[in-house]
């Protein structure tokens, strides 16, 4: 039987793995990227701007310049990561594209963009990494979903954003039941409302106003509360957790 003190104490560390986080240069991205290093983790940072993304430890921060709608890129990302640590134990995906319009106004450069964006980028980061995990037999993928995948608001037309989310959901589940025989674990988060570029940093007095009337605690979130779920769901605290969803939302569900 399994200590209880030792299950009483949840591991959030991540030293020595080597993890790979898309979208590191804005919002949500800099929160993790930073608590990566304080969990002791070796972090390869993407995004497409790589000016904009901080390295403050070059011995155990890579930055990788990656559109994770290119394949080219994509292919260089889990390359590089793969050469200068050896191994991925961890992917975050969480780069992603919204645009707000009613639905008959949607182009389909529009949708392509925003698919490419938030769903076949991950699913191929997916495989390519994936594929390292399988073999060996471990590995954890956190999916970032959101909210707005999960259901409908009242507020925003996302009818494509909204279909790519729910679309990453569905495909956290389907890995999690083809990879878990062989010690993978995928998993999502689904932010609800925080500040950042893609929600206009919240600075519509009306629209943050809407927010505390909709979530149970009454308030937007804050960055660095995306930290515990993720870490949780990345690292050996979770362990027998696997293709679930885990609304970080204030109880707006």
């Amino acid at each position: 039987m399994t200590d209880v003190r030792e299950a009483a104490r949840p591991d959030l560390r991540l030293d020595g793995r080597c993890v790979i986080l898309t979208g590191a240069s804005q919002g949500i991205g800099v929160a993790l990227a930073s608590a990566l290093h304080l969990a002791g983790a070796r972090t390869v940072l993407a995004a497409r701007h790589i000016a904009d993304v901080e390295v403050t430890d070059e011995a155990r921060q890579l930055a990788v310049a990656c559109d994770v709608t290119v394949e080219g890129d994509r292919h260089k990302l889990v390359t590089t990561a793969l050469e200068w640590s050896g191994r991925v134990d961890v992917l975050i995906n969480n780069a992603g594209f919204a645009r707000s319009a009613p639905a008959l106004e949607e182009t389909a450069t529009d949708v392509k963009r925003t698919v490419d964006s938030n769903l076949l980028g991950p699913l191929r980061l997916c495989q390519l990494v994936g594929a390292g995990m399988v073999e060996r037999g471990s590995g954890s993928i956190v999916n970032v979903a959101s909210l707005i995948g999960l259901r409908s608001v009242d507020r925003y037309a996302l009818a494509s954003y909204a279909a790519s989310k729910a679309a990453v959901i569905a495909l956290t589940r389907e890995l999690a039941a083809q990879w878990g025989r062989d010690g993978v674990r995928v998993n999502a988060v689904a932010p609800g409302w925080f500040p950042t570029r893609m929600t206009g940093f919240l600075e519509d007095a009306e629209q943050a106003d809407w927010i505390v009337r909709h979530t149970s605690l009454g308030r937007t979130g804050r960055l660095e509360e995306m930290v515990g779920p993720v870490l949780f769901l990345a690292g050996e605290a979770s362990s027998y957790v696997t293709g679930q969803v885990l609304a970080v939302d204030g109880g707006w569900l």
